[in-house]
C-alpha cells in the first residue's frame, strides 16, 4: 500500500460516516496530499483491492468490513442518522440474476435507503 493510501485508508477508518473525496481532502491538512486528485487516485486503487466501497448514491466511501462475498456487497443506509451497515447481498443478487435470464450482472452493489433501528424507535416514540 502507498503512503497516500494508507493516509487515505486512516481517515476512512476513523470516520463514523461515509466520506467524499473532498471531505478526506478537507482532513489532510498538514500532510503531503494536497489535491483531489490524489485522494481520487488513493480511493481508486483501494476501491480496486476491495478494502474501501463506493456508496454510489452518495458519491462517498467507506472501509469494508468484510461481512459479504467478495463480489456482492450490499448496504443500509439511514435516510435518518447517515448510519451505513454492510451486509452480504449474494444470495440476493443470485436472485435477481436468476429472473432476468437476459443481463449479466457484473458489478452487483445493492444499496437500501430506510430507516435504522435506533431511528425508526426515535421515529416511533415522537407519533
Amino acid at each position: 500500500m502507498t503512503p497516500n493510501e494508507t493516509i487515505v485508508l486512516s481517515v476512512l477508518k476513523q470516520s463514523a460516516k461515509p466520506q467524499s473525496a473532498y471531505d478526506i481532502l478537507d482532513q489532510l491538512h498538514g500532510t503531503k496530499i494536497r489535491a483531489a486528485v490524489q485522494v481520487y487516485r488513493a480511493l481508486e486503487k483501494l476501491t480496486n483491492q476491495g478494502v474501501v466501497h463506493r456508496l454510489e448514491s452518495l458519491n462517498a466511501f467507506v472501509v469494508c468490513d468484510c461481512a459479504h462475498s467478495k463480489s456482492s456487497p450490499g448496504f443500509m443506509l439511514c435516510t435518518c442518522c447517515g448510519d451505513v451497515r454492510e451486509f452480504d447481498a449474494g444470495k440476493t443478487v443470485s436472485a435477481v440474476q436468476s429472473k432476468i435470464k437476459d443481463f449479466k450482472i457484473e458489478a452487483p452493489s445493492l444499496e437500501l435507503k430506510g430507516l435504522c433501528a435506533n431511528c425508526q424507535i426515535e421515529n416511533h416514540s415522537h407519533d
